[in-house]
């Protein structure tokens, strides 16, 4: 009898605040399975091993068949948590002499605008002033050297770093972007005189102009690489022993192939990216936001935002034709991050998000959280706050416990918490309890506008989508705030993330900046920057594991009117670049200024154009799970009959009209066609929706939940 065939299963796997997410994907069959597990701040690799084994056990598979791993990818928050909370260790800062005020310089920036500039004061740099040290030697903006690299001054920088036990540097040269040479030689130096430094050179972590921000990335990228390589470097080597593999092995299988998610919407392996840990600052919301997008693309929809509800915050961002927007102007926490990344958009609204009085008296919520650790008080785990989770436990829109039973919650700790705050504010518990839901969706509801109206699209043309462990709580609501047609609600919501995970190809970003107006502008010239950074990102792809056959490049341009700050990013058509390629260039520009602020001076001769960096994307394909169409069922609701119903439940959804008998149905039960008039409430493994009186839920071919107003389609 010949051996069974090795099963082939590729895993997704999200770290949040409070959950670990898990996707197992089975390459043969197309099964897939989802899980969740809790949590483990204290070291994040004991919950991802957890959630390994827990998933493998789901797919009849126990302790010891690791060896079924095809693959795994892992969104994670350890560089996002490490910048967030501002646990950033003693970092030296290495630039042109003469400019040893950059970071200090910065940018102009007053929170709030200028009503509290009397009261701001500038935060503590990244690196203070006496830990930054200056280097003579010149580059010009072309990359010519001005004045010769002071190799003596050099090694004096690098033994007082030595000396003073700063293990961890950042350098960035001015010009660099057009001349990696002298920040080459630095670390040449560094490496004798300072072999135990880590060290982040800007010519390689941002190839663009604007000093500031260039020195910025080089130095955020630098602070998370001990910590991020660590972690990442912890995993491999648990992988590999989950496995029946040692670190190192010659086997025919070495390991288990290990990618990480990046902020750009890809994913590179593990070993690539201890080289480039700025990349995953925003690895989780950038799965979510890639998985929801393919979703809902999928059941029909072309725009659409995406609401991630989380632990600790609630991502946001926008989705056109299946792609979300990305941008490189994000930042985390006080440290801007000019990478290209996924535009996400997050506010302190999470189920841990803790409702407190200002010293006016007045009710607050977030952006603190209690984190998953106390956590909230129905937790029982310690906590002394109430948080959102508790309002929605005490007004019984979720069931009193967390994971299909897996985890109770203490109603009554919940309700005495509330209580307490209702009697400082004068206010009923339910109107304090919906008071904090209602505080929750309008910071909801101003992230969607921040991605939306304020960047000139009409939040009303938008389906909302859906997914994390909390974030179709508040949907209905959202519906009324921000007028929206419709909201999608995904399978397993909370595993979105997760979910995504598995259907993002491998990624890399390459840029060089090449300033010239359009009547300038040597096709030629343009041409060989693109070659030359396509043939760096064939090469990454290579390294990757991916036949030159299956390598794709996507190629884009940065474009202004001269005299602007900021750029427009565009598409520069394949094949070679001549005058029809940049004029084709041109007219997409305007086009894309237009779309973004509403006017362009397309005819307008006196009004140049100027190009500004020149960007190629290297791109590995990954085999992705289908999403499968489900025939109408016949039964529980599919046939138009009323579904059955899994119990019922006292539920509040308007202080005035106090609590209602309420039915309450289990999602998997549903067929495609069911119809669920509210109030309702909707439970699953990892989710609940609550739909209030005067919204219809449907069930489609693929098994979303599609909620609107009563009457609308």
């Amino acid at each position: 009898m010949a051996p069974p065939t090795p099963r082939r299963i590729r895993i997704g796997i999200d770290t949040g605040g409070t959950f670990t997410d898990v996707v197992a994907f089975d390459e043969d069959s197309g099964e897939l399975v989802t899980t969740k597990t809790p949590s483990t701040p204290s070291n994040p690799a004991d919950g991802f091993m957890a959630g390994i084994d827990k998933v493998l056990g789901l797919m009849g598979l126990p302790a010891g068949h690791g060896d079924a791993i095809s693959a795994v990818s892992h969104g994670t928050t350890v560089a996002t948590n490490q910048l967030l909370e501002g646990k950033v260790d003693r970092l030296g800062f290495l630039t042109t002499g003469g400019y040893e005020a950059m970071l200090e310089i910065a940018r102009q920036s007053v929170p709030d605008g200028y009503g509290n500039s009397y009261f701001w004061v500038k935060p503590d740099r990244i690196v203070p002033r006496h830990l930054v040290k200056g280097v003579g030697g010149r580059l010009d903006f072309t990359g010519a050297e001005v004045r010769p690299f002071d190799e003596d001054g050099a090694r004096t920088a690098a033994r007082w770093f030595r000396d003073q036990g700063i293990n961890t540097l950042g350098v960035c040269f001015l010009h660099a972007y057009a001349n990696p040479e002298h920040e080459e030689r630095m670390r040449a130096v560094l490496a004798e005189e300072h072999p135990d430094a880590v060290v982040s050179l800007s010519s390689e972590v941002l190839r663009e102009y604007r000093e500031y921000e260039r020195a910025m990335t080089t130095l955020v990228d630098a602070a998370v690489k001990p910590r991020l390589s660590a972690y990442v470097n912890n995993i491999k080597s648990r992988l590999a022993a989950y496995a029946g593999v040692s670190t190192g092995s010659t086997s025919d299988r070495p390991g288990v192939p290990f990618y990480v998610m990046k902020s750009n919407g890809g994913v590179l392996s593990a070993d690539e990216v201890v080289h480039q840990p700025i990349t995953t600052v925003l690895s989780g919301p950038a799965a979510g936001a890639l998985g929801a997008a393919l979703i809902a693309k999928v059941a029909g929809f072309d725009k659409v935002l995406t609401s991630d509800g989380g632990g600790t915050s609630t991502d946001v961002s926008v989705v056109i034709d299946g792609e979300p927007t990305l941008t490189t102007e994000g930042s985390v926490g006080a440290f801007p991050s000019k990478i290209p990344m996924i535009d996400v958009v997050t506010v302190g609204a999470g189920g841990g998000s803790i409702a407190w009085l200002s010293p006016e008296g007045t009710l607050k919520v977030g952006p603190q959280s209690a984190g998953a650790d106390p956590g909230p008080l129905c937790y029982a785990k310690g906590g002394t706050e109430v948080t959102i989770t508790d309002a929605h436990v005490f007004l019984g829109r979720i069931p009193p416990h967390l994971l299909g039973g897996e985890i109770p919650l203490d109603v009554e700790a919940a309700r005495d918490g509330i209580e307490r705050l209702a009697s400082k504010l004068g206010l009923s518990p339910e109107a304090c309890a919906t008071g904090i839901l209602e505080i929750s969706a309008w910071n909801q509801a101003n992230a969607l506008r921040q991605v939306t109206v304020k960047r000139g699209l009409d939040v009303r043309d938008f389906t909302l989508t859906t997914f994390g462990g909390s974030g179709s709580l508040l949907l209905c609501r959202l519906v009324d705030v921000l007028g929206l047609p419709a909201v999608l609600v995904p399978p397993n919501p909370g595993n979105v993330s997760a979910f995504g995970l598995l259907t993002v190809d491998v990624k890399n970003d390459y840029v060089q900046t090449h300033v010239s107006l359009a009547d300038a502008l040597d096709p030629a010239t343009v041409g060989g920057v693109l070659d030359t950074l396509t043939a760096q990102a064939a090469e990454a792809l290579t390294k990757e594991g991916f036949p030159a056959a299956q390598h794709s490049f996507a190629r884009t341009a940065d474009l202004r009117y001269f005299g602007q700050a900021f750029e427009v990013r565009v598409g520069v058509p394949d094949g070679p670049v001549d005058a029809a390629a940049l004029e084709e260039v041109a007219r997409r520009f305007h086009a894309g200024h237009t779309a973004l602020y509403g006017y362009d001076f397309a005819g307008d001769p006196s009004q140049q154009v100027e190009w500004v960096n020149l960007r190629v994307s290297g791109i590995g394909p990954i085999q992705r799970p289908e999403i499968q169409r489900v025939s109408t069922g016949s039964t529980n609701g599919g046939d138009g009959s009323a579904p059955a119903e899994k119990g019922r439940r006292q539920v509040c959804f308007d202080p005035a009209g106090g609590y209602v008998d309420t039915p309450v149905l289990w999602r998997p039960d549903l067929a495609p066609g069911t119809v669920v008039t509210g109030p309702a409430i909707i439970e699953e493994f990892g989710s609940t929706v609550p739909l209030h009186p005067g919204f219809t839920a449907r069930i489609d071919a693929y098994l979303n939940i599609i909620v609107t107003r009563e009457g609308e389609k």
